[in-house]
């Protein structure tokens, strides 16, 4: 089965596709980017997108791992949201990116409602959890306007560069984001 597109009123989640390498360099690489994410190297080399994308739909088809383009409806690239899924406990495990100019807008919690509502509709997830820096505030912001509590802090957990990194710790299981949902339908919230 391919990967699917999701869709919302401003943007279209999609598979990337090797055309999609150079932009993703360009968003990625930027600093500002790579110092509010643990998995973002800077500088970013080139290849390293090729690289990256090319591990993508392996990732789909073994059942490890969806990764979507945030795109505009006109196909420009803004960003990244995915899933690391462990599919035997039925968790996923959610990250995403923006890339720098459009930082403000909604992008990415729009994004990350349309990949839970995915996880959960469509591969029958339990819980999505999610980390981020607390020194990435607008990361939390994301997080709880989609309905994720936070669940502890892990102090030191991660080394970037020669720095220990404290994270945050979030997660929302099925049930609280179906009642989330049901509540917003029935104009309680």
């Amino acid at each position: 089965m391919n990967q699917p597109s999701l869709y919302t009123p401003r943007l279209i989640l999609r598979p990337y596709q090797p055309a999609d390498a150079s932009e993703v360099q360009r968003l990625a690489g930027a600093a500002a980017v790579a110092e509010t994410t643990l998995n973002i190297p800077h500088p970013y080399a080139d290849g390293m997108a090729e690289a990256w994308i090319a591990t993508h739909r392996a990732a789909w088809e073994a059942g490890t791992a969806v990764t979507f383009a945030i795109t505009t409806v006109d196909d420009a690239l803004r960003g990244t949201v995915s899933l690391q899924l462990t599919r035997s406990h039925g968790r996923g495990e959610l990250g995403y990116w923006i890339g720098q100019p459009y930082w403000g807008r909604g992008l990415a919690t729009e994004a990350v409602t349309a990949l839970l509502r995915f996880a959960f509709e469509d591969l029958h997830l339990n819980r999505l959890q999610a980390s981020y820096l607390p020194r990435n505030p607008a990361s939390g912001r994301v997080l709880a306007k989609v309905g994720m509590l936070r669940e502890g802090l892990h102090r030191e957990r991660f080394r970037k560069g020669d720095t220990f990194e404290d994270v945050v710790e979030c997660a929302i299981l099925q049930r609280e984001w179906r009642a989330g949902r049901d509540l917003t339908r029935d104009g309680a919230t």
